[in-house]
């Protein structure tokens, strides 16, 4: 027998049918099509850590249809300005996520090749990641532990959809619900990446979901949420 309250089952029982619906139409996306919207992804990522003058940033690796693709980190770290640092996650046994700092690859370090996703056509890469659990990319370098990230100008965090409240929808794992429940008040710029048409009017919110202060997707560009922080 469910614990929820008839409301929040209501709730669960639609963030399960738009995930499923959502997950679908992002297999779906014929590899041309996702290419060309993670190129965009990057322009605008770009675009927002120069128009911020953010000197560190915690991003996520993304796998398989997640925006952005797997160039995402090389691209962020690009647009770092000198001395600026890079946080990724790096996941824990019980979901949660720690951190450790990215770093450009070393040409004879243990890494692993990374096939590009650039529009102009596939290259080979050498990847500052290597494999982790569960088909993830991690950072090889120190764990930082769980708080690193409450200290960066800049979050970007991967969801399925964003409500037009800024609720954000994930894959049900709950490890970014944790990372924004531990953030300060006022903390970082919190930024959604998303697809074309998963910027949506409304998702239904439980009460361990966190909000975000805007989102990108790839024609839409940067669309702040009411809540936005002043002057970002």
């Amino acid at each position: 027998m469910s614990d929820l309250t008839p409301d929040a089952e209501k709730s669960h029982q639609i963030k399960i049918s738009l995930r499923t619906r959502l997950l679908t139409a992002r297999r779906s996306l014929p590899v041309a099509v996702r290419s060309a919207a993670d190129a965009q992804l990057h322009d605008r990522t770009t675009a927002l850590v120069r128009r911020t003058g953010a000197r560190s940033i915690a991003a996520y690796v993304p796998v398989g249809s997640e925006p952005g693709g797997p160039d995402l980190p090389d691209r962020l770290l690009a647009a770092l300005p000198p001395g600026g640092r890079l946080l990724l996650p790096v996941l824990l046994p019980d979901n949660d996520l720690t951190w450790a700092e990215a770093a450009p690859a070393d040409p004879g370090g243990p890494v692993a090749p990374v096939v590009s996703t650039d529009p102009s056509g596939p290259r080979t890469a050498r990847s500052l990641l290597v494999a982790g659990p569960r088909g993830l990319r991690e950072p090889a370098g120190p764990r930082l532990g769980v708080e690193a990230v409450c200290s960066v100008d800049l979050l970007l965090v991967p969801a399925l959809a964003v409500g037009g409240d800024g609720t954000r929808l994930g894959r049900g794992g709950g490890s970014y619900d944790r990372v924004l429940a531990r953030l300060p008040e006022p903390g970082p710029l919190v930024v959604a990446l998303l697809h074309d048409g998963e910027d949506v009017d409304f998702v239904p919110a439980e009460p361990h979901d966190r909000r975000v202060h805007a989102v990108i997707t790839p024609t839409g560009g940067f669309a702040r949420r009411p809540y936005s922080p002043s002057g970002s």
